[in-house]
């Protein structure tokens, strides 16, 4: 839990499932477009950030989460990264035509991959229970399995294209979205997906020969 400002006004960002900041009375902003509430920020009203954060946290978390396989740390990462918004909400410049949300998983991605770069790499679990004597190999996994044994390999990618990955297809982000937040051209972005993908499948693969 991480307080904000003067304790009469105190925020206090609850992470976990709820992802909701809690304070006291104030004005409903939830009309106003990101960009606008940013401006209110930038004067410090606390109100503004509060629907900044409940609007978008459960996103932020959901990439954070998804880059270090770690809820605590996840929470960790992104109350970091509102903190800094709260701070410098100057560092977003509106006049470079970047949306928040584009400019902020940059921010929370960034603070990811120096989170990853400070830790161990986790080894692939030898725990999948993957196999039955199903003759088919598609009957081999079910889909929690599948889907643990593919996040276990998407860590094992290089960054970029691990991150590539996440956006795109965890995340949901169009391919021009991706690429602003990665600060590379779209051709760059989809060299890397190609290459994950192709990686993927020789993991996957080798893993089940």
């Amino acid at each position: 839990m991480v307080y904000i400002g003067h304790p009469s006004v105190a925020l206090a960002i609850v992470g976990g499932d709820s992802w909701e900041i809690t304070t006291g009375m104030g004005p409903h902003l939830s009309h106003l477009e990101d960009e606008s509430l940013i401006l209110q920020i930038k004067e410090g009203k606390h109100q503004a950030f509060v629907e900044i954060v409940n609007r978008h946290a459960r996103r932020f978390y959901s990439i954070a989460y998804r880059l270090v396989f770690n809820k605590d740390e996840a929470e960790d990462i992104v109350q970091e990264a509102f903190l800094k918004l709260w701070d410098k909400p100057e560092l977003w410049d509106q006049s470079r035509h970047v949306k928040f949300t584009t400019w902020f998983y940059k921010v929370v991605t960034n603070l990811c991959i120096d989170h990853n770069k400070k830790k161990k790499p986790l080894p692939l679990s030898d725990n999948l229970p993957i196999r039955d004597e199903q003759p088919q190999q598609d009957a081999l996994l079910d889909h929690q399995q599948k889907q643990a044994l593919l996040d276990n390999l998407i860590q094992e990618l290089p960054e970029r294209q691990q991150l590539a990955i996440n956006l795109c297809f965890y995340e949901g982000l169009s391919n021009k979205e991706a690429a602003e937040v990665m600060g590379v051209k779209i051709k760059v972005l989809q060299s890397l997906i190609m290459r994950a993908k192709t990686a993927l499948k020789e993991k996957v693969k080798r893993y089940l020969d």
